[in-house]
């Protein structure tokens, strides 16, 4: 881990953090474009003095009080760190070379400061096909599902999903099941995750990859869950959605952020016995069925963004 990259964890990170409140995504990006515009990094506030705060950086006592507590929990942190990297989960930031590139390219300065991992992250290197869809399914859904991997996996493509019960886990378990390869992207407990036999063995054989925004011993939160659905459409080189509701839940909230932003293709079931489903489809999904070819190469259109000229933030 570089400077740069203790010092995201140290200001980021929910680890260690009973008396002093980490910065959210958004905190982290203002503070990086601030030290941007005074061509400074993370690593240079190290050594700042109160008065370097307060009139390089404009901070009032408070907010200096704040980043100082965040500092002085780094021997805490480094043995908390320590302890997963032990279990075999460790941390990545935007300062680091390892940080999924695509999420950069797609989401820019919308990327989390860090993600908690276990796996390869060369595995966000790879091309993949993103699964979403309802927690529960039928048997017809969970056909059209297995059906649909099996199609992308012999145009090369792997599954990227939220590891979710329903849609997800079917997605990644046909994935896995026929020798490919998957990353998930968790809303809850990646530590709690890995001690299954299975995942190990996934992760050990190189084909599986866990990575969240949640600390690694966290609850389900819908909140990452929300957040977690950009991360899978920025992934992949197109998403399938197969069953989702209509105007409610994270399926269909995702999948509008997804055709709103232009992350990438979305394709949708056309099951006309889903009203979400149909609705997407004229909303702008393409409609697919059994007989797709599996083909993630459409056309994506979206709104021109003012910040899509804005600079990786230290990345």
């Amino acid at each position: 881990m570089n400077d740069n990259s203790s010092v995201i964890v140290s200001l980021c990170s929910h680890l260690c953090a009973d008396s002093c409140k980490p910065f959210t995504p958004s905190e982290w990006t203002k503070f990086a474009k601030m030290l941007m515009e005074k061509s400074l990094q993370p690593k240079d506030v190290i050594d700042f003095s109160t008065e370097d705060f307060k009139h390089i950086l404009l901070y009032t006592d408070d907010e200096i009080q704040r980043i100082r507590s965040l500092f002085d929990r780094s021997g805490s942190l480094t043995f908390e760190l320590e302890k997963y990297s032990s279990m075999g989960v460790k941390v990545v930031t935007r300062a680091d070379a390892e940080y999924p590139r695509v999420l950069k390219s797609k989401l820019k300065e919308n990327c989390p400061p860090l993600f908690y991992y276990a796996g390869d992250l060369n595995l966000t290197n790879r091309n993949y096909a993103g699964f979403v869809g309802s927690r529960t399914v039928d048997d017809n859904d969970t056909d059209f599902t297995k059906h649909t991997v099996s199609t992308i996996a012999k145009n090369g493509f792997g599954v990227v999903s939220g590891g979710a019960k329903g849609v997800d886990s079917t997605a990644s378990a046909a994935m896995l099941a026929d020798g490919g390869f998957c990353i998930e992207y968790l809303a809850d407990s990646l530590a709690r995750k890995i001690k299954k036999r299975d995942v190990v063995s996934q992760i050990q054989k190189g084909n599986l990859l866990l990575i969240s925004i949640a600390k690694p011993d966290a609850g389900f939160n819908a909140g990452f869950a929300m957040q977690r659905n950009k991360f899978i459409y920025a992934q992949s080189k197109g998403t399938i959605v197969v069953k989702s509701d209509y105007d409610k839940g994270g399926t269909w909230s995702g999948a509008i952020e997804a055709l709103r932003n232009g992350y990438c293709p979305v394709f949708c079931r056309n099951n006309q016995k889903s009203l979400g489903n149909k609705k997407l489809i004229e909303l702008g999904a393409i409609a697919i069925d059994e007989n797709w070819d599996g083909k993630l190469d459409a056309p994506v259109t979206k709104k021109k963004d003012s910040k899509e000229d804005q600079l990786s933030l230290f990345g």
